[in-house]
């Protein structure tokens, strides 16, 4: 079951679709497992919201049609953030205390999270935030007992594009980033992974979060004539960039972290030549015929994705659906406390040649990280 607080039509659609389905009786609902997530829906990042929802969306759907789990269905609802800060807060308080929300699941933005964490929301209320689509170095240390991480971290994807970068002898490189706490994070882990080589970054420069100022980035940047600009930043913000900085410089490579959706920025420039573009993946290609888990999220975004297309966003809110599900049904007859330890016991968990794993000290899933380039039209070239 799905319910959510938004004017989107597709959403509605869904809501309406699982409503009669369903039904909204509240004696059903009283045996529902409420899983709820508070996700960017408009705004800046509303493509990447979207898509973060419906991965979870159709293996909910999937594990519903067939009785639920352990005979309880679930029911997912969503409120729209809009990426801001504080009504990331104030959704998280009403999926807590209005809803009751048994575990929290898939939020965006690493200083969205930040301030839970300040407010010691998560830990009051004892829940676990299960997949939150955010690599930010300060949700994974300090060890936080209730963010089950599915995802490698900025720090490591950022170490990843610098090991390539300096091993063809690329050592100018520039880092452009979103002035919060998601930004400073990833350009940390630039500094950190050049730190040791001896370098720091050529140039610096940032822009305001919700928005795609990026002017006096690049100008900054292509001052300095890099030979590579990594990019903390979102589609809107990257494409703005790509679109701007190759009109200056035609050589540097750029690499964008896993946060980005290739297709959406080739769509947002228009035809614009973007060679020499390269994101890091946190999770295997979604269109692998080798990949049994690739396979299934296919097949169920088919069933019931409404005509969506594959994304490596709903496809890792996908394997983090099918992550908190496991730990639900651990759980048996499960509470906030319960579900927690349940995840905790999810040691080298399978879910279809991607592998997770917890423990009680550890709630960083995954660190894989590959690194792919993009061509004109937003496609992997292979």
């Amino acid at each position: 079951m799905l319910i959510v607080a938004t004017r989107h039509p597709r959403i509605h659609r869904w809501l309406t679709s699982c409503a009669l389905t369903l039904g909204l009786l509240s004696g059903a609902q009283a045996q529902n497992l409420v899983i709820g997530q508070s996700a960017p829906l408009t705004g800046v990042l509303a493509e990447t919201g979207k898509d973060m929802v419906l991965g979870a969306r159709i293996y909910f759907e999937q594990v519903n049609s067939h009785g639920g789990v352990n005979g309880r269905k679930i029911q997912h609802v969503v409120l729209d953030d809009g990426y801001d800060v504080g009504r990331t807060f104030d959704n998280t308080r009403d999926l807590l205390d209005k809803h009751g929300a048994l575990a929290l699941f898939g939020y965006a933005g690493t200083g969205n999270i930040q301030r839970l964490l300040d407010e010691k929301v998560l830990a009051t209320a004892g829940v676990a935030l299960v997949g939150p689509y955010t690599g930010g170095e300060s949700l994974r240390s300090p060890y936080n007992p209730y963010i089950f991480h599915v995802r490698a971290g900025y720090k490591d994807e950022t170490a990843t594009m610098v090991q390539m970068l300096t091993s063809v002898g690329m050592r100018q490189i520039a880092v452009m980033y979103q002035d919060d706490a998601f930004g400073k994070a990833g350009l940390q882990g630039v500094v950190d992974a050049l730190e040791p080589l001896g370098l720091k970054p050529s140039v610096t420069a940032s822009y305001p979060k919700n928005t795609d100022n990026v002017d006096e980035a690049v100008q900054a940047i292509a001052a300095k004539k890099p030979q590579a600009v990594i990019l903390i930043s979102v589609n809107k913000s990257s494409a703005a960039f790509l679109s701007k900085y190759r009109r200056l410089s035609q050589s540097a490579q750029i690499f964008n972290v896993s946060v980005v959706n290739p297709k959406v920025i080739a769509a947002i420039i228009g035809g614009a030549d973007i060679r020499g573009f390269s994101i890091a993946r946190v999770v295997p290609d979604p269109l692998s015929n080798a990949l049994p888990a690739a396979r299934e999220y296919r097949e169920l975004l088919a069933r019931y994705g409404d005509g969506a297309e594959p994304s490596t966003t709903s496809f890792e809110e996908f394997l983090a659906a099918k992550t908190l599900v496991e730990g639900l049904k651990r759980a048996k007859n499960p509470t906030r406390a319960s579900v927690v330890s349940a995840l905790e016991s999810l040691e080298k968990l399978d879910l279809g040649g991607y592998t997770v794993s917890f423990g009680p000290n550890n709630r960083r899933g995954s660190k894989l990280v590959t690194l792919v380039s993009i061509g004109k039209d937003g496609k992997v070239v292979h």
